[in-house]
């Protein structure tokens, strides 16, 4: 573990954090905290974002070749979905939300957040097994399933309030390349439920872009806070939705 986020101070352009962004890739290192909010850190979150857009614009290009070529590709759910208010709140707001806790709320390594989220994991697992229980028996599970929801989500503000000023453990140190880039690969997985149809290797190369996203977003977390991840991630689907939403009334 190093205090690689204390001791480099603030990238003074683009260039520069991009190249730390690139040596973080190279070798992946936890650093000992993430710095806190500050103007340096959205200035940090607005250069990886300009950083992100530009790969973007590359794998849309080369999408748009290979349609161009004659190779159809599988549609996306965004595709035959009407886009209402609803859909661009949790495509902006409650899928960066929920996504950057799932895959990367932990990767700080610290005991608060990784057994904080394990215990709220356990508390929304407990309540679905016990839901399609009572649904597969007949049988009323209701105080049960509030109990242990509320059990384990106490448990997770205990484990946060008493470990909140814990460093990150010495062994999450040690593996994190491991575990940032389960986590990187995680993510881009799980948009593989974005088609409806398609194989296996039709499919993983459509989900490069959020590969790559991923990537960023886990550099910003472990360096700037949970909060620059959240905030990249938001603007990402933001400007998605936002040429979506310009394609369909061009079309139209």
């Amino acid at each position: 573990m190093t205090s690689e986020t204390t001791s480099l101070g603030e990238a003074i352009s683009a260039r520069e954090e991009w190249r730390r962004f690139a040596a973080f890739l190279r070798r992946p290192a936890l650093p000992a905290r993430a710095r806190p909010p500050s103007g340096a850190s959205l200035r940090a979150v607005l250069r990886m974002l300009g950083l992100d857009l530009a790969v973007m614009a590359v794998l849309i290009t080369l999408a748009t070749i290979v349609v161009a070529v004659g190779i159809e590709l599988p549609a996306t759910a965004l595709e035959n979905m009407d886009i209402s208010w609803l859909v661009v709140a949790l495509v902006v707001i409650a899928a960066p939300l929920l996504e950057e806790i799932a895959f990367r709320g932990w990767l700080s390594g610290r005991p608060a957040h990784v057994f904080g989220l394990l215990a709220i994991v356990s508390a929304l697992g407990s309540l679905v097994t016990l839901v399609a229980l009572s649904e597969a028996t007949g049988v009323g599970v209701l105080f049960p399933a509030m109990a242990l929801v509320v059990f384990f989500l106490g448990l997770a503000a205990v484990i946060f309030w008493q470990w909140r000023c814990r460093p990150a453990m010495g062994w999450f140190a040690r593996i994190f390349p491991l575990f940032y880039w389960l986590s990187t690969a995680g993510f881009a997985c799980v948009h593989l439920l974005n088609f409806d149809e398609g194989s296996l290797y039709v499919l993983l190369p459509l989900v490069l872009p959020q590969f790559v996203t991923g990537s960023i977003l886990g550099y910003l977390r472990v360096h700037y806070g949970l909060w620059a991840a959240m905030l990249l991630h938001a603007l990402h689907n933001g400007t998605a939705m936002v040429l979506v939403l310009a394609g369909t009334f061009l079309a139209g």
